[in-house]
């Protein structure tokens, strides 16, 4: 018997949430075939069999969190494997781990689950056989504890829902959400955030411009008047590494949460390139296909979320990013110029930095230089 552990996939993740098997118990897999597909960070990957074998176990269930180097498949009549198709760690073990034992008042083997889901259920108090299976096989299955154990639990803070005797129920942070709200605890921890606001007269713009391009040429421009912007900000060395180029992350809503893919270099691009290169950005975070390494790297992010709604925002910066600028609804108004009074259209303009990097003489010349180039007719 042999153990398959979860490889380090890279990006010093440290955990991954198992999201499907590709395989079950029983199957003959060759090297290099999916086996599961997990979600680390913001993206979905497939993690494939680091040698041909029969499987034995699968040890963790859709929906676990495992840390890296954690058993996720045994394998039996293990074949000799390829050169360089081991991905992970496989461990041969020299002893089998004894079952946990039975939930108390149930028949030897009457409780199909994984040794995850018996921990899972004996941390919670759960009683595995009163849990109703969810599972092929009437497998009790990680959702099926955590329902269980939350219908058992008194509810905490506020009883019965207002108009109801149900409890509120807990839904635990999975996925893209369990990520955003680790990574906004950290900013909030870690950045001094200040905001400066502004509008820009687009009333000049062509019919059909592309509002996004434009942005994204606009950022750059800010960043050749004020480079302090495109920077990083590292707080243990109490230091700043000013960008050369500029790689722009973008941020697109989903449904899941907030993913920002990076869009690099968008200084030295074409129009035409940028534009196809975010519409592939936006296509493959919403497949979930998105490399990890195009979620890394951003040297300064826009928010266009003035496609959804709002005028201003104040911003959250993530560091080691330095600023980061959003874009409200264009709307029409009224503005005076040289005395005479003229309808127009404007486009609110939110910088949010963190001023331990960036002084507010420093942003205001930033969103100068943006609202400059917004400005241009085209």
């Amino acid at each position: 018997m042999t153990t398959f552990r979860l490889p380090d996939l890279g990006e010093g993740l440290e955990e991954a949430e198992i999201v499907a098997w590709h395989v079950a118990v029983g199957d003959h897999v060759v090297a290099d075939q999916p086996l599961l597909s997990v979600e680390t960070d913001k993206a979905v990957v497939e993690v494939p069999a680091p040698r041909s074998g029969r499987i034995a176990a699968l040890l963790a269930e859709p929906g676990a969190i495992v840390k890296v180097g954690a058993p996720l498949v045994e394998f039996a009549d293990v074949e000799r494997p390829d050169a360089g198709s081991v991905v992970g760690t496989l461990v041969r073990a020299e002893e089998p781990a004894p079952p946990p034992p039975p939930a108390p008042g149930a028949a030897e083997g009457a409780v199909k689950a994984a040794p995850a889901v018996r921990r899972r259920a004996q941390e919670l108090g759960v009683d595995l056989s009163r849990v109703v299976p969810s599972g092929p096989e009437g497998t009790v299955t990680m959702a099926d504890v955590e329902a269980a154990a939350a219908g058992a639990r008194p509810p905490t803070g506020g009883g019965p829902l207002a108009g109801g005797s149900t409890a509120a129920e807990l839904l635990p942070l999975r996925g893209v959400r369990r990520a955003m709200a680790r990574t906004m605890a950290r900013a909030h921890a870690e950045v001094v955030p200040a905001t400066v606001v502004d509008e820009a007269d687009v009333g000049r713009w062509p019919e059909g411009t592309d509002v996004t391009l434009r942005l994204v040429r606009a950022i750059a421009a800010g960043c050749r008047a004020e480079p302090a912007l495109n920077a990083r900000f590292l707080s243990e060395a109490e230091g700043r590494v000013l960008e050369a180029r500029v790689d722009l992350g973008i941020a697109v809503d989903l449904p899941d949460g907030l993913i920002v893919p990076v869009l690099r270099d968008v200084t030295n691009r074409t129009a035409a390139d940028l534009r196809a290169g975010v519409d592939r950005l936006k296509r493959d975070v919403r497949a979930r296909t998105i490399p990890l390494a195009e979620l890394r790297g951003a040297t300064i992010t826009l928010s266009n979320f003035g496609m959804l709604g709002g005028r201003f925002a104040q911003l959250v910066v993530v560091p080691p990013q330095v600023a980061i600028l959003g874009a409200g609804r264009i709307r029409e108004d009224v503005r005076v110029v040289a005395g005479a009074i003229r309808i127009t259209r404007l486009l609110p303009l939110s910088l949010s930095f963190d001023h331990r990097a960036v002084t507010g003489g420093e942003a205001a010349r930033f969103l100068q230089a943006v609202i400059g180039d917004l400005e241009l007719p085209d």
